[in-house]
C-alpha cells in the first residue's frame, strides 16, 4: 500500500505515510491524498479491505468488485465518492495477444484510491513525475485522477500503432505467391479477433468517460471537466481507429480469397492448356493404335518418324498460338 499526500499549507508532497495516519489526513481540508494499493497477494488484499471498510467506509459491493479481477467498465455515484472501473492494456510480444488489466478506484473530494492487481506504467510514471512536480496534487483530487486516466489511455496508442503495422505487413504477404495460405488465414483470424476485442474494450469505456466528462458528478469541478473531455476524445479516436482496422482486416479476408482463387484459376488454366496441347497428339496416337492392316505409312520404313514429327509440329504450333494469346507465359 502506497500512500502519497500533498499538504497545501506546507506546499510539499509526503510519501511513505503509515496507514494509521490516513484517518487524520482525510479530515484535513488542505490535504489531497492518493492511496495506491496493489492487491496481488492475500495479505495486501485483506489490508486493503480493512482500510476500505474502516477508514473510508466504502460500500461493501464496491469492495467486492475490487476483490474480483474481471469486471466490466463502469462508474457509480455514492454520496461522498465515485467508484469506477476502467481497463488498461498490457502489450505482449505478439500484437494480437495483448491483454487487458483492470483498475478499480474511488474519487472523493480530497482523495483518490486506486486498486489494482497488475503493474500500470501510467501509475508508475505519474509517481515519478510527482517527485519533482506536485502540480497534479495542487489542482485537486479530480485533476490527479485525470492524470492517471490520461496516461492510461495514452498507452493504448503503441498497441494501435502495432495493429497498423501488422495489417500493412499482412497486406503485403497476401500477394506473395510463395506464402502459405493457411498460415496467413490463421494470422488474419487472430488479428481480426484482437481488433474486435480492442474495439469492444474501448467502446465500453467510452460511456464511463463520457459520464465523467460531462458534469454528471459533483466530485469533478467544472474547471476540470475539459481535461476529462480531452481524455474522452483520445479514447474516441482509438475506438474509431479500431473500427477502421476491423474493416481493413475484413478486407484482407476478401483479398486473400481473391488471390487464392486467382492462383487456383492459373493452375486450372495451365492444366487445361496442357490437356489441349496433348489432345491432338492423343488422337493421332489413338488412330495409329487401331488394329487395321491397310493403314497409311503403317508398313513404310519412315512412317513412325513422320508421324512423330507431325505430332511434335502440332504441339509446337499450339504452344506458339497459346503464347501469343497470352494464355501462359508473358
Amino acid at each position: 500500500m502506497d500512500i502519497i499526500a500533498y499538504l497545501k499549507g506546507e506546499k510539499s508532497v509526503r510519501t511513505g505515510i503509515a496507514t494509521e495516519e490516513l484517518g487524520d489526513l482525510l479530515k484535513r481540508d488542505d490535504a489531497v491524498i492518493w492511496v495506491d494499493i496493489d492487491v496481488r497477494n492475500a495479505d495486501d488484499l485483506n489490508a486493503a479491505e480493512k482500510v476500505y471498510s474502516d477508514v473510508f467506509r466504502f460500500h461493501h459491493l464496491t469492495i467486492e468488485d475490487c476483490r474480483e479481477a474481471r469486471n466490466q467498465p463502469k462508474v457509480e455515484e455514492f454520496p461522498d465518492y465515485l467508484f469506477f472501473i476502467v481497463h488498461g492494456i498490457k502489450p505482449q510480444s505478439k500484437t494480437s495477444n495483448f491483454k487487458t488489466k483492470e483498475l478499480d478506484g474511488y474519487l472523493g473530494n480530497n482523495f483518490v484510491v486506486t486498486n489494482r492487481n497488475e503493474d500500470f506504467r501510467s501509475i508508475e510514471h505519474l509517481k515519478r513525475q510527482l517527485e519533482n512536480n506536485p502540480r497534479p496534487f495542487q489542482k485537486g483530487a479530480a485533476y490527479l485522477l485525470h492524470q492517471i486516466l490520461d496516461k492510461m489511455v495514452d498507452f493504448y496508442m503503441p498497441i494501435v500503432d502495432d495493429f497498423d503495422a501488422a495489417i500493412n505487413e499482412l497486406e503485403d504477404r497476401v500477394y506473395e505467391t510463395d506464402s502459405t495460405g493457411s498460415e496467413i488465414l490463421e494470422e488474419i483470424m487472430d488479428l481480426r479477433r484482437s481488433v474486435a476485442r480492442l474495439k469492444r474494450i474501448s467502446t465500453r469505456q467510452l460511456e464511463v468517460l463520457y459520464r465523467i466528462s460531462h458534469g454528471e458528478f459533483p466530485q469533478i469541478p467544472d474547471e476540470i471537466l475539459p481535461f476529462y473531455r480531452d481524455v474522452h476524445d483520445h479514447l474516441l479516436r482509438i475506438t474509431d481507429l479500431a473500427e477502421s482496422y476491423r474493416d481493413l482486416v475484413s478486407g484482407l479476408f476478401e483479398i486473400h480469397f481473391s488471390v487464392t482463387a486467382n492462383k487456383t484459376n492459373d493452375v486450372m488454366k495451365f492444366l487445361a492448356l496442357i490437356s489441349a496441347t496433348m489432345l491432338p497428339l492423343t488422337l493421332l496416337a489413338g488412330i495409329y493404335g487401331m488394329n487395321f492392316t491397310n493403314m497409311p505409312l503403317l508398313n513404310w520404313r519412315y512412317g513412325y518418324f513422320i508421324t512423330l514429327g507431325v505430332m511434335i509440329m502440332i504441339f509446337g504450333m499450339l504452344v506458339v498460338y497459346f503464347w501469343r494469346k497470352g494464355w501462359f507465359g508473358k
